[in-house]
């Protein structure tokens, strides 16, 4: 990978988001670690975990994916959550810990939907449409074989599921976190919603794409309303954990309806993830263009790529050219936490290792990988 630069790279800059003011352009990317307790409590491992990302020099941190109510939004087996009390409770100590090192957090919420593969309070998984996922589970999350046939939401749980967004953010508030990030990227709830083969649904949330952007866009008002002192975001992609080939069908056309739907809506700023591809591979449209270029010019908002941005020559055009004006790091991440403190003082980055990540990607599992490393 590319680890120095001509002069001090621009993501070293510090730069205000929806009103946040932020030491510098780098995140670190929403990446579930199934370390909560079965209850989905956050644990002081978890803790840790995220603030040590902030003592690195991370401007701003993303909570994992955490489900937003004990219903049927749970994704995974201890999978955390901000349903409860104890949840408020577990999440102040990781959001303190992160402010305490200068770093702001933003708790990502998310809906499972239809790719819910360990949720202790249903039985079943629901959907826009009963169609079935494709692909298989995912064993580094304690999945294995197909998914569920889910069932069809009706309109009045719909409404439920906004409710619970709205919820989840109000005690997002209460635990600690400076904002609330609407996860609608990867396959999960709201992106079944926006993907044509997954909603075959013929009443106003299915059919053209501005139908189909239509429950993430009422989530994020509804999430702004509730909590206005907080940034709201909103998390798109095309591509998804259970399929990596997959485009918006519209393309640009496509992309200029769904970015002025969620802008229209109340975010903030938005966050194009490429889900474990390189930035350039998803955001690349067929005019030579980049979804997050469009981004930022059909919503004047902030942007976020993600993708490989740990490399320094592709986060410097990235930043430079008008793609973006942050960058998420997933990998990177895991295996430079301190990595804004290395690119401040021209360090070399370390390799992503994936043993960091396997056979499981709990917490725990990297802990485990350290230690082996330092024996």
């Amino acid at each position: 990978m590319t680890t120095t630069v001509e002069h001090v790279h621009p993501a070293l800059a510090p730069i205000t988001l929806g009103g946040l003011a932020l030491r510098n352009r780098y995140a670190v990317a929403p990446m579930s670690r199934v370390s909560a307790r079965p209850d989905g409590t956050p644990t002081g491992e978890m803790a840790d975990y995220y603030a040590e990302f902030a003592r690195g020099g991370f401007g701003l941190v993303f909570s994992e994916g955490t489900y937003p109510d004990s219903a049927a939004s749970q994704g995974y087996i201890n999978q955390p959550g901000l349903a409860r009390d104890e949840h408020v409770a577990g999440w102040r100590v990781v959001t303190a810990g992160v402010r305490a090192a200068g770093g702001r957090m933003i708790a990502q919420l998310m809906h499972a939907g239809a790719i819910a593969q360990g949720n202790p309070h249903q039985d079943h998984t629901v959907a826009p449409s009963a169609v079935q996922p494709r692909g298989e589970m995912m064993r580094a999350y304690g999945g294995s074989g197909p998914w569920a046939v889910p069932r069809e939401l009706t309109t009045a749980e719909i409404d439920d599921v906004i409710d619970g967004f709205a919820a989840a953010a109000v005690r997002a508030r209460q635990a600690g976190f400076d904002g609330v990030e609407v996860h609608a990227a990867n396959g999960y709830l709201l992106d079944q919603f926006l993907t044509d083969y997954t909603n075959r649904r013929t009443d106003s949330y299915g059919g053209p794409v501005a139908n189909r952007i239509r429950l993430t866009s009422r989530v994020v008002t509804a999430v702004a309303e509730a909590v206005p002192e907080l940034v709201t975001g909103v998390r798109l992609s095309q591509t998804k954990v259970n399929d990596f080939t997959y485009r918006w069908p519209g393309g640009r056309d496509d992309a200029e309806v769904i970015f002025a739907a969620v802008a229209e809506a109340g975010a903030d700023y938005l966050h194009i993830a490429s889900e474990g591809r390189n930035w350039l591979e998803t955001a690349r449209l067929a005019d030579g263009g980049t979804l997050t270029a469009l981004a930022r010019q059909v919503t004047g908002l902030p942007v976020i790529a993600n993708g490989g941005m740990h490399d320094l020559t592709q986060a410097h055009e990235v930043l430079t050219g008008g793609h973006a004006d942050l960058l998420s790091l997933g990998h990177g991440a895991l295996a430079n936490p301190d990595l804004p403190a290395r690119v401040a003082a021209a360090e070399p980055l370390a390799e992503f290792d994936r043993a960091m990540v396997s056979p499981t990607v709990t917490v725990a599992n990297a802990r485990r990988w350290r230690e082996s490393r330092q024996a």
